[in-house]
């Protein structure tokens, strides 16, 4: 299960985020004053918990540097790290684009870009 944990708006404090977490329907996190921190808190921890709880060791494979690619919307960015939907065996690359956002995106989804290290 990926998005289990989602940004909002906090609604205890005025103009800031905090993740809320699907599975027990409760706030994991709140006052975060950056929507982009607040994104990248949550993909870590849809990498480290999947419905049932903590991820199983071998479904995560950080990567030791970011790598380039370029996702089949056709954007560059890097990955940082490879994740294992537990329910489906599907694969999932932590990516991050040029603005600094964090997302979740199918393994099948992203190429190496050519003549990049």
């Amino acid at each position: 299960m990926f998005g289990r944990f989602t940004v909002r708006p906090d609604d205890q404090a005025e103009g800031c985020y905090g993740i809320w977490d699907g599975a027990v329907n409760g706030w994991r996190a709140h006052g975060l004053q950056d929507e982009l921190i607040a994104a990248e808190k949550a993909v870590e921890l849809e990498m480290q918990y999947d419905a049932h709880g903590p991820r199983p060791a071998d479904a995560v494979r950080l990567l030791p540097a970011p790598r380039p690619v370029r996702r089949a919307a056709w954007s560059d960015g890097q990955i940082e790290a490879w994740v294992r939907d537990t329910g489906t065996g599907a694969w999932y690359a932590k990516f991050r684009d040029p603005a600094g956002r964090v997302s979740l995106v199918l393994g099948n989804d992203v190429r190496p870009i050519k003549g990049a290290s």
